[in-house]
Parts: C-alpha cells; structure tokens; sequence
C-alpha cells in the first residue's frame, strides 16, 4: 500500500495551509460529524482528493479529513471512516491509521453510533468503550508490516487508561453522564437479530456496531494512544416485538448527542 505517497501528500498539504502537523486524529462517526464544524481555522481536505484514500458511502458520513484547532490543540478530524460493509478490504478500512502513524501522529479519539446491549443504557447516552470483542476479520492477518508494529501484538489495554480517566474528570467537571462499557463489532450492514442481542450480551458486551474496532487495531499495532466512545443512539430488541432499526433513525440520534460528545472531546484534548 502506498502509505508514504498519502503521508507526504497530506503533510505536504497541511504545511502549505501553514498548519503544524497534528499529533491527535480524531474518527467521526454516522451522524457524529458536527463535531468537525467546531474545529478553528479549519483546512477541509475532501477524500476524493487525498492519494488513495477511498469514498465514504455510508449515511452520515461527509467524506471529509478537517486539520485545525480544537481545545488550544492542532487536531485532524475525519468526518467519516471506511466500513467493511461498503466493501472495502481490511487494509482499506484501516488504511488511515497507519497513514497517521507515518506522518507521526501520537494518538487517536474514535467514536461511533453503537446499538444498546445493556439494558440498563437508554439512546442518548454516551459510553466511554474499555475494551471490545471482535466478530470482524482481523486486519493484521497476512505478512506482518514489521514497520508499524509486532507480529502479535499485545491487547490488554487497547483502549488508553490515562485518557479515560481525563474522559471521567472532565465529564465530572462539566456534568456530562457517562457509561463505560464493552463494545463489539460485527460486519454488518444487517442489524443484529434478537439471538445475536442475546448472545452479545452473554457475552458481555455492552454495545454493537459494525466499524472502529479494525482502525483500533491497526492503531494499536502502530503505536498509536487510542481513546474510544460510542454514543448509543439505539436499543436492542431481543423480544421481537415488532420493534425495528433504522439507520435515519440512527443518525438522528447521534446528531441530538453530539453537542455533548464534542464539548468533552475538546476538553480531552486540551489536556492532552
């Protein structure tokens, strides 16, 4: 893959603008991407114009990397990601990680719109993802990129203890509710059946989607500091009761969650 060629590209790019490079990415999910509005002294770099870099055909998702200022910090926002659903290989789902990891980023804040395993979390909630289970491909398979990373690399802490902690105070301070739990991801694009809910929460899992855990992946074995949330913008239904998904249904609840997830994200950041 042609990391270096998309990495001169956008360092190129970015310099050009007379922006620093940044060290903190940020992965926006459907319907997440008003968060990329907020960015200050905003340079929009649209995917269609980056070497390699594919489109973003999933609802909400505007197909945008955004590099400016965020919380006093030099941030690049991507206003949507890659699926394995969309049909893309795992290497181009997680193509921009090691992208990132090329033009020496540092670390990566990832969100998502999840489904509620638990049945105590309600649409709406914003919960801080501790680890994950994967039901995905694993986009390490095949010849190591000894480059990046280990042939197996450790996952005991995927997602970074010290920026969950900064999650906490900051959520604290700004009287934000926060759930913490387990996401697991599945390919998709069909939502889960009521056995699949059920089993899912067997299993411990707290949340389900159908992305971030391959980038997360990657991330890690690249070196890469990796925060993770998912704003709950649907429950399961494990009764068939007639209930059902949606995915309009699903960008509008992550929109109406957004403001919140921003104003922490910023916070975050300021810190780091």
């Amino acid at each position: 893959m042609n990391y270096d060629e998309t990495s001169q590209y956008l360092k190129s790019t970015i310099a050009n603008h007379g922006h620093p490079l940044p060290e903190t990415v940020i992965v926006l999910g459907s319907g997440l991407g008003k968060l990329g509005e907020k960015i200050e002294n905003a340079l929009t770099i649209p995917y269609s114009t980056i070497p390699h870099f594919k489109a973003s055909t999933a609802i909400g998702h505007k197909g945008n990397l955004i590099v400016g200022t965020l919380g006093g910090k030099e941030v690049m926002a991507m206003q949507g990601r890659f699926h394995y659903y969309e049909g893309y290989t795992m290497e181009e789902v997680t193509y921009p990680m090691r992208v990132f990891a090329r033009m020496g980023v540092r670390r990566v804040l990832v969100s998502n719109a999840a489904g509620a395993v638990n049945p105590d979390y309600k649409v709406g909630d914003l919960m801080i993802i501790t680890d994950h289970i994967n039901f995905m491909p694993n986009p390490l398979v095949g010849p190591n990129k000894d480059d990046f990373g280990p042939r197996f690399p450790d996952m005991t802490e995927v997602y970074s203890l010290r920026m969950r902690h900064i999650a906490f105070e900051e959520a604290n301070r700004l009287d934000i509710s926060l759930r913490q739990g387990i996401y697991v991801a599945g390919t998709g694009p069909t939502y889960e059946t009521p056995a699949e809910y059920r089993m899912y929460r067997t299993f411990g899992a707290d949340a389900c989607g159908m992305s971030t855990v391959p980038e997360v992946i990657v991330a890690r074995h690249s070196g890469l500091e990796v925060f993770g949330m998912s704003v709950i913008t649907n429950q399961a239904n494990d009764l068939g009761n007639g209930t059902v998904n949606d995915g309009d249904d699903v960008v509008r609840a992550a929109d109406q969650a957004a403001d919140r997830m921003t104003l922490l994200f910023t916070n975050i950041i300021s810190r780091l």
